[in-house]
């Protein structure tokens, strides 16, 4: 599974601007809602769903890494969004470091397998410090996108 067969490329930002948890998710939804994954009328019901998520346990996986994630009957499939926070925001995660890099997954309720698929491939690549710092120092969404692309076709 590549992570462009999910992240539709208006759905990515290299400017989030959130200084919490429910800021950055409420920005990643937002891209969700731009590029046509979800209705507006679906995004305040999808936030809640993601902040319970949270609530379980923090997504921010470490190495300045978030994945926020969650299941809804808003989608038919699997759909996410990228972005980064140039200044870094406290996500509760593991290793006590700010998070930079968000992946937001949205999958359809009754679905486990394309949603945990995607789960390990996005860990997987972003355990790679390369990539990671690629994303961080990306100058538009255009070279975001090509990043995330470059290294969908080097390692699928």
């Amino acid at each position: 599974m590549q992570i462009s067969e999910f992240v539709d490329e208006r759905a990515v930002s290299c400017e989030l601007t959130g200084t919490n948890k429910e800021g950055i998710i409420r920005e990643l939804v937002g891209l969700l809602v731009r590029s046509g994954a979800i209705k507006d009328r679906d995004a305040g019901k999808l936030l809640q769903i993601l902040l319970e998520r949270e609530a379980l346990g923090s997504t921010g996986i470490g190495q300045g890494v978030a994945i926020p994630h969650g299941k809804t009957d808003c989608v038919q499939t699997l759909v996410g969004a990228v972005g980064v926070a140039r200044s870094g925001v406290n996500f509760d995660s593991l290793d006590g470091e700010t998070a930079h890099i968000f992946f937001l997954l949205v999958a359809p309720q009754d679905s486990a397998g394309p949603h945990l698929k995607a789960l390990a491939r996005i860990s997987r690549l972003l355990k790679e410090k390369h990539f990671r710092d690629s994303l961080r120092n990306a100058k538009d969404e255009k070279t975001l996108i090509k990043i995330i692309r470059d290294e969908d076709q080097r390692r699928h």
